[in-house]
């Protein structure tokens, strides 16, 4: 299936590791001029060396996701290097684990800032500059299965990436007489270098909900991603899709292995 995405400009937060930096190498072969932020130099510097042994040039800045005038800068940056920005895909985030009754207001306000505020910030950064170019747009939302069903010892997650997927869904439809999608995509359990030591020591727990019987990879996400970046996903709107492995999609998720 041809993308047809080469020449579009692709901005993803959050994209020193893990999914966001699978989904940048996924638009760099489509021909992408992609432009990747995080928090880490360090990890965008790594990243922007792997990427150039394999021969692709990503743009990259440390900006921090729940400063709206630095992120608001970084879209000028790249509509400055590269004339518009055709996809924004909101993939920073941060996960703690904690229960509810050690936050202060302080801490959980924080998480909100990052989970959610950015998602709003990086959504309505995009959004105005797709109107101004009057060529539409995508805007690509991380959700989490968490938004479905809560984790216990990860509330503010939880409760944030629910508020994001009814975000996307209100987003989709304002701004839809502008030809600007949005759409959430929802990781399941993925091997990334935030979620190692987890898997380390419950991966036998985790599993046993997955019927796929297998961790996610950053790449199964970042496919998907690449794909509802694309007009082959012209009518895919204001919605939320699951890259999970089936996990949860049944009481007994092992049946076919039992019987």
């Amino acid at each position: 299936m041809e993308m047809n995405l080469k020449g579009k400009t692709v901005v993803i937060t959050g994209a020193g590791t893990g999914i966001g930096k699978a989904a940048a190498l996924e638009f760099l072969k489509e021909g992408c001029h992609v432009a990747i932020c995080g928090r880490r130099q360090e990890k965008l510097d790594q990243t922007k060396s792997e990427f150039a042994a394999l021969g692709y040039d990503v743009m990259t800045k440390s900006v921090d996701v729940t400063d709206y005038n630095a992120l608001e800068a970084y879209a000028d940056e790249v509509i400055a290097a590269y004339g518009r920005i055709d996809v924004w895909v909101n993939n920073a985030g941060s996960n703690h684990i904690k229960s509810l009754m050690d936050y202060d207001v302080a801490e959980f306000k924080a998480m909100t800032d990052i989970i959610l505020v950015s998602v709003f910030s990086g959504s309505k950064i995009a959004a105005e500059r797709m109107r101004r170019d009057g060529k539409g747009g995508v805007i690509l939302n991380a959700s989490s299965l968490s938004a479905v069903i809560p984790n216990a010892g990860r509330a503010p997650y939880s409760a944030c990436k629910a508020a994001v997927s009814s975000l996307t869904r209100t987003f989709a439809a304002e701004l839809a007489k502008d030809q600007i999608r949005v759409v959430a995509y929802v990781p399941g359990m993925t091997a990334t270098e935030i979620s190692a030591k987890n898997i380390a020591l419950n991966g036998p727990a985790l599993m046993k909900d997955i019927p796929m019987q297998r961790f996610g990879k950053p790449e199964d996400c970042a496919k998907l991603i690449v794909f509802l970046a694309s007009d082959n996903a012209s009518y895919i709107n204001g919605t939320q899709i699951e890259v999970a492995g089936a996990k949860l999609c049944v009481q007994n998720p092992l049946y076919s292995y039992q019987n």
